[in-house]
Order: structure tokens, then C-alpha cells, then sequence
């Protein structure tokens, strides 16, 4: 079986969806792959250590469509690109594929198999594949790295000739990976630090990393499916907003992370609520990639809103690029195993819970998980 990967440099992409240590660990274990010229450079892995690892470098992205059975890639291939493709491949990514119906007709017309990797179940023998927490645990800490150079003060209490300096206060709402990484790095940097979540079982979490997990509390349970947070009816999100109110206006730091699996991102910051907010203070919103928790939040953006700093990133671990591209690729790799051997060669199937999960089309056509 020939995998092939693309250089990806939409959205300032610096990450590459195999390093070479992953390129030798896939042929070891009975795979060709092509990479195409450049894939690694904006994580600074070269052409040559892909050669010296077994790959076969080709100068086009066509070149490799047209060489291999499965691309790899980071974000949902564009319109022309689907357009231009060979039919009856496999297309493995974060691919996002709700945000892109058109694009996915097109796969479709193509006769392509898609799998999704946002949609792994949330299962043990998946934890290895989980390319969400692995990013997820990356923007969570590049988020106060990110707040902390924009914030006009020091995170930790310091004792001074001059005075004792208060520390910050950071509140993370959203104590999922992402939330709970941000909680650990503010921690570790000094900050005063509250978590919220509408899950009752993030409280043990955010108090683990020694947070204080905000007192407040939803008519039933915030908890969806798979574990992950629900859509709140339009009634608890305004009681939210209300109960947070106060909490949000004593932060110097906010950092937002909530989202819900396949939907735009919740607006749990108002614009009256970043109003009570102190000048000085900073916004971090980590769900700018589907739209944003604050109702201001500009995706890609840095705004100075009556002394407030919003910062709506877009693809923060791709600002770490050696790192991300490591994790990425160990979750690829584990991801193609699944696909088995069958009379010595490697033979794709769908029997597997996981491959079912993940596969939003099968040889052209849609899945359940599509829908």
C-alpha cells in the first residue's frame, strides 16, 4: 500500500503530516511512501532525511496523487484540487468535513474513500490515533505562551525592592484537552488560575492541576456524547453567560475553549461581558477555527477593544512545528496499521470500529458517519 503526503502551507501551515522517523516506521512495517518536494520544510525536516528514510521524494503534488492508494493531509483538500484528482483513492485527515459539503460531493463523485480523524471514538485502543488531544494539548499551552506576550504584567507573585507584585488571574473555560493543558502551563507560570466546564467530571481535572473549578452548575448534565460537551439550548446558554458574567470581568487572562463536535463553536462571551473586563487584560480565543467563543472574536485576528486584547488564533500548533509534526505523524502511523494484511499485501477494510468511525465514504459512497 503507497502513502503519499502533500506540502501543506494554507493557513501559515508549517506541519507535516509524517516526519522521516515516521516514514521508516511505516515501511518497516510493509508500506511505500512518496512525499512531495518541500513537505518538511516548515518543520524543518528535509528532503534528504525523507530519501535516507526510505521515501520517494516527487516534485508535484499531482506526482503523488497519481503514485500512491492513500493521501494523507492536515485540512480538507480545496474544490480544484478534488476536481483535478484520479478517481478511487483514500483520503485520510483532519478534514473537518461538516464545514465542507461541496467539497465532499466531489470525493464523492470521485469515488473516493474518506476517513476523518475528528470522528475517533473516544476508546482506548484510539488514544494512540488522537490527533484532536494531540493538537489540542499543543494550542492549549501556546495559548498562554501567547497571552503572557500580550498581557502587560508578570503571571507569578514576585517580591521586589520595589514591592510585591499580585500574580495574574487566569480563568480557562473549557476543560477539555486544550482547557486543561492551558490550566497546567498558567500553573506552572504562577497565575491564579479558575477552570469552568459544563461537564461535572471536569472538576476532578481542573482541581487535580490545582485550579479552582468554578461553582456553577446547569439544570442536568453538559455531557454529550462520548463524553464530550453537548449543545446547550439557546435558555442555559444565556443563564451561562449570566452566571459567568462575574467571573469573567475579575480575569486578567480568559482563554476560551469550548466547542462541540461538529458544530460551530458556542458564543459564551458577550460583548457586554468583555466590557466589565480591566484594561490591560487579554482574551484568548482557541475556538476561532469554527467561529469563535466571544460574539467579537475575529478569526485570524488581533484586536484592542477598549483596552481589552482579543486574539482569535488560527492553527496555534502549527506555530510549533517539530513538535506537532511528531505527534501528527505517530497518530497517522497508528491509523494505517489498522489497515490489515491480507494474503501478504496490505488491504484496506472497514470491519474495525474505528476505520467504521472515521469513514464518512466508502468507495464513493456516504456512510451513517456522513450524515
Amino acid at each position: 500500500m503507497k502513502i503519499g503526503i502533500f506540502n501543506e502551507r494554507e493557513g501559515m501551515e508549517r506541519r507535516v503530516a509524517l516526519t522521516p522517523e515516521g516514514v521508516k516506521r511505516l515501511i518497516s512495517q510493509g508500506f511505500a511512501v512518496y512525499v512531495e518536494k518541500g513537505s518538511g520544510e516548515g518543520a524543518f525536516f528535509s528532503d534528504a532525511s525523507y530519501r535516507e528514510a526510505g521515501a520517494e521524494v516527487v516534485p508535484t503534488p499531482q506526482a503523488v496523487v497519481s503514485s500512491v492508494d492513500v493521501l494523507l493531509r492536515l485540512r480538507m483538500p480545496t474544490l480544484d484540487e478534488v476536481n483535478a484528482w484520479p478517481e478511487g483513492k483514500v483520503l485520510v485527515g483532519l478534514l473537518q468535513v461538516w464545514r465542507y459539503p461541496d467539497i465532499l460531493q466531489a470525493l464523492e463523485r470521485k469515488k473516493w474513500a474518506v476517513f476523518a480523524l475528528e470522528r475517533l471514538p473516544r476508546i482506548t485502543r484510539a488514544q494512540s490515533m488522537d490527533v484532536l488531544s494531540s493538537m489540542a494539548a499543543l494550542a492549549g499551552y501556546k495559548a498562554v505562551i501567547l497571552a503572557a506576550d500580550h498581557f502587560g504584567r508578570v503571571f507569578p507573585m514576585l517580591t521586589t525592592a520595589a514591592g510585591t507584585l499580585a500574580p495574574a488571574r487566569v480563568l480557562v473555560i473549557g476543560a477539555g484537552v486544550a482547557g486543561l493543558q492551558a490550566i497546567a502551563t498558567a500553573r506552572r507560570l504562577g497565575a491564579q488560575v479558575e477552570g469552568y466546564d459544563i461537564r461535572p467530571a471536569a472538576k476532578e481535572q481542573v482541581e487535580s492541576l490545582g485550579a479552582k473549578f468554578l461553582p456553577l452548575t446547569l439544570d442536568g448534565s453538559g455531557e454529550g456524547q462520548g463524553g464530550y460537551a453537548r449543545e446547550l439550548t439557546p435558555e442555559e446558554q444565556a443563564k451561562q453567560r449570566e452566571a459567568l458574567m462575574a467571573y469573567v470581568a475579575r480575569a486578567d487572562i480568559l482563554i476560551t475553549t469550548a466547542a462541540v463536535p461538529g458544530k460551530p463553536a458556542p458564543k459564551l462571551i458577550t460583548q457586554e461581558m468583555r466590557r466589565k473586563m480591566k484594561a490591560g487584560s487579554v482574551i484568548i480565543d482557541l475556538a476561532a477555527e469554527t467561529g469563535g467563543n466571544c460574539e467579537e472574536s475575529r478569526p485570524g485576528e488581533v484586536q484592542e477593544i477598549e483596552g481589552v486584547t482579543l486574539i482569535a488564533p488560527l492553527n496555534l500548533p502549527a506555530q510549533l512545528p517539530i513538535h506537532a509534526s511528531q505527534m501528527l505523524s505517530r497518530n497517522f502511523l497508528e491509523f494505517l496499521l489498522l489497515f490489515r494484511r491480507k494474503e501478504g499485501s496490505l488491504t484496506l477494510h472497514v470491519e474495525d470500529e474505528i476505520l467504521r468511525a472515521t469513514c464518512v465514504l466508502w468507495q464513493g459512497e456516504p456512510t451513517p458517519q456522513s450524515a
